[in-house]
Order: C-alpha cells, then sequence, then structure tokens
C-alpha cells in the first residue's frame, strides 16, 4: 500500500494521507430530472465523491481505486502533471463506496 502508483504519479504519501481525484469538476452541475444547476446556486453543505489515486503506509480503511465521500470544504489541493488532486488525513474520510465488500449485493456497498 505505501507504493503508489496512479498513472506513474510522481509522489509517495506519508502517514494518513490520502490524495484523491474529484469526479467532477466543480462548477455548473445537473440534477437528477437533467436541470442545470448553476456553480452560483446556494446550496446546503454538499459532500462530494473521489477517488483514490495515492495513500500514505498509516492508511488502514481505504485503498487505491475506492470511491470516497469528503467535505470539500476542508481540502487542501494540489497539481501533479496539470492534474488537480486533493490531499487529506484519512479521519476526513466520511464513507467508502467499494465492491470489494463481501455481502454487498443486498447493501447500498457504503460503509461508514
Amino acid at each position: 500500500m505505501s507504493e503508489n502508483t496512479h498513472d506513474k504519479l510522481p509522489i509517495r504519501m506519508l502517514h494518513d494521507r490520502v490524495l484523491v481525484r474529484t469526479d467532477t469538476p466543480e462548477g455548473e452541475r445537473r440534477s437528477g430530472g437533467g436541470i442545470l444547476i448553476p456553480a452560483t446556486a446556494a446550496v446546503g453543505r454538499r459532500l462530494a465523491w473521489a477517488e483514490v489515486v495515492a495513500v500514505g503506509q498509516n492508511v488502514r480503511t481505504v485503498e487505491i481505486g475506492d470511491r470516497v465521500l469528503f467535505d470539500p470544504e476542508d481540502r487542501a489541493e494540489v497539481e501533479v502533471r496539470g492534474v488537480a488532486y486533493v490531499l487529506m488525513r484519512e479521519r476526513d474520510l466520511h464513507a467508502v463506496a467499494a465492491d470489494r465488500f463481501q455481502g454487498a449485493t443486498d447493501s447500498t456497498g457504503l460503509y461508514l
């Protein structure tokens, strides 16, 4: 787990740090019904999904490739080779959605 290579990233995470790539860029988005919601629309505190691309050696609950839920307001952004990533501690993750867990056929696939 300590050796992290997502598209040969020239970076190795330390301690309990997790590097993720967000699913959607910030800005306009669409509702489930297809309505365009502008970036300036006021919404409540909204969590975001991202894919884990690197983990530190002390990370225990997530693996590279997992989809995680996090608060976009509590983040540190970093750019590596022109791609924006979010850096956070493992404890700042709220949930993990992964098919690798046994018995996920009758559940949502999330664990908290």
